[in-house]
């Protein structure tokens, strides 16, 4: 549509019909990508007109939302130039948005305003919070009360949301774009570079699956309450090459959860590569629909794991390093098994400065859960893989964006390994772009055993251990050579870690509920079981 460089060059031009259908279908509001920046409809010299016979079919096209009784969001989507020369055309991308907002100030408030799309490149974030301050003073000269969407640095999602600096305005709304696991949504994408090998990957909807997104977006909920934003998840969505199993189930959960969260949100997309419909055949992918509009919370697909690694840095670095390329410096110091890593001065790349141990064992089609707790000295963003140890260093894990602050924080993400075999893989962390003191514990990676059992937990059987009695009162006793248990609540947090006395584990202080358990065995295989407390 308009994103394009022009509305019929990616053959998907838009259709009057398109927000009547999407109004009865049960949404509420649209987004609208619009690339303004672009042959034909702009002047590269100032005062950079924006081409009238543009602005009223952008006109046209708000009417028939306004017409679908819908809410629209209008966008500045890719302005290449910004990202590249941000001081350069400054001057030319104000202009712009103050020749929209006046021609859009007579619109009321079901009009809504996003300054930029996916900020990035040599627009870093501490340029982009200029930049944004900027826009909104040029765009409140002409609406003074419009609500205008704050996006992130670093391509828009949660990554950077520790260096987003937010104006002082009580009409502003936090956008975050969610594309995680990335090598699930993005497998086979013709525009991203090696994603055929990503082919065949699966979102299963179990437990870990679902932790890991809530984990990603701890510091996002606090963000938002520290600063009392809202937010908007403003893309969200799975290419059409990931199988429709998959894609309904994760598209189900993140439409839900966001929803639990008080999020508002917006799927990508409507009629073309991660859309629902068929512009051609006037055809709905139903299921899909029904997983972003009508499907409840789903239940999670519970899972065990197998310790494969757990950092010990009591005696030293456990086989850790820290790489630290000029102009980056940094230093490290492990204590209270913690390791310590003070960054003096950042660079403009994460991977200047990488905390990495190599020799990690991974086989190819099995599923990994990576974890680690954390901690920072002020509000900051790190970058966690999986990946070669060698050349090209490819990630096989995608790139996990971790947001830390003074609070302590557990962080999981979960991949399948769809690379050969790897003897010598990498578990890394990149932290070359921020400055400050990092603590990194308990960094874990497990092996997701639920559908390959027999070959991984050898003679461990989940019938080897029992709990009794269940439902239970005060105390549940176990048998099986159980070492370490985990009770987690059915939301999924850890209401209580350890305690076992001999068989015994007291659970008289739990309120009555239904619980998890996980029970360790000495070799590291775990069984999970459910219990009731009176």
């Amino acid at each position: 549509m308009f994103e394009a460089p022009s509305e019929n060059a990616w053959g998907n031009p838009f259709r009057d019909d398109y927000f009547q259908r999407i109004a009865e279908l049960g949404f509420s509001h649209v987004r609208l990508p619009i690339t303004w920046e672009t042959d034909g409809r702009v002047s590269y010299q100032s005062p950079y007109t924006i081409n009238p016979s543009f602005l009223n079919r952008i006109k046209y096209v708000i009417d028939k939302a306004y017409e679908a009784d819908l809410m629209i969001i209008i966008n500045m989507h890719h302005h290449e130039d910004v990202f590249e020369d941000p001081e350069g055309v400054k001057d030319r991308f104000l202009s712009q948005w103050s020749q929209i907002g006046d021609f859009f100030k007579d619109y009321n408030e079901r009009l809504l305003f996003e300054v930029l799309n996916e900020p990035h490149g040599n627009l870093s974030p501490e340029k982009w919070n200029s930049y944004f301050a900027e826009a909104l003073e040029v765009i409140r000269e002409t609406n003074p009360d419009r609500a205008v969407l704050i996006g992130v640095a670093q391509y828009g999602g949660l990554g950077a949301l520790p260096q987003l600096k937010i104006p002082n305005d009580p009409n502003l709304i936090l956008t975050i774009h969610y594309y995680e696991p990335f090598q699930f949504t993005h497998q086979g994408a013709e525009w991203v570079s090696n994603s055929d090998p990503w082919l065949g990957t699966v979102w299963e909807n179990t437990d870990l699956e679902q932790r890991a997104v809530e984990s990603q977006f701890q510091y996002a909920l606090e963000f938002s309450q520290q600063h009392q934003i809202p937010v908007n998840i403003g893309e969200f969505g799975a290419y059409s090459k990931a199988d429709m199993e998959s894609r309904v189930l994760w598209t189900n959960f993140l439409a839900r959860w966001f929803e639990k969260q008080g999020f508002s949100w917006a799927y990508w997309e409507f009629s073309s590569g991660f859309g629902f419909f068929d512009p051609n055949t006037n055809t709905y992918l139903q299921s899909l629909v029904d997983a972003l509009l009508l499907n409840e919370f789903p239940e999670p697909v519970i899972t065990s794991t197998v310790d494969i690694y757990t950092s010990d840095f009591t005696l030293g670095n456990d086989g850790w390093s820290l790489s630290v390329t000029s102009p980056a410096v940094a230093g490290i110091v492990y204590e209270n098994n913690e390791a310590k890593i003070s960054i003096d001065s950042p660079s403009d790349q994460g991977w200047h400065i990488q905390f990495q141990k190599g020799n990690i064992s991974l086989k190819k089609g099995r599923r990994y859960l990576v974890s680690f707790d954390g901690k920072a000295d002020q509000n900051l963003g790190l970058t966690s893989y999986v990946g070669m140890s060698v050349s090209p260093w490819a990630s096989y894990s995608g790139y996990a964006a971790a947001s830390l602050s003074k609070n302590e924080r557990h962080f999981e993400f979960t991949f399948l390994m769809n690379e050969a075999d790897d003897s010598q893989a990498r578990f890394v962390f990149d932290m070359g772009n921020v400055a400050g003191t990092v603590y990194l514990y308990n960094l874990k990676i497990e092996e997701i055993v639920e559908e390959r059992s027999e070959e991984v937990l050898s003679s461990f059987k989940s019938e080897d251990i029992s709990i009794y009695p269940n439902p239970g009162n005060e105390f549940l006793r176990v048998k099986g050579g159980v070492v370490d248990v985990e009770i987690f609540d059915y939301s999924g947090k850890l209401v209580k870690k350890g305690g076992l006395s001999g068989q015994l584990i007291n659970i008289e202080n739990l309120p009555a509920g239904l619980y998890l358990i996980s029970l360790q065995k000495a070799d590291g295989a775990k069984s999970f079981k459910r219990f009731v407390k009176h």
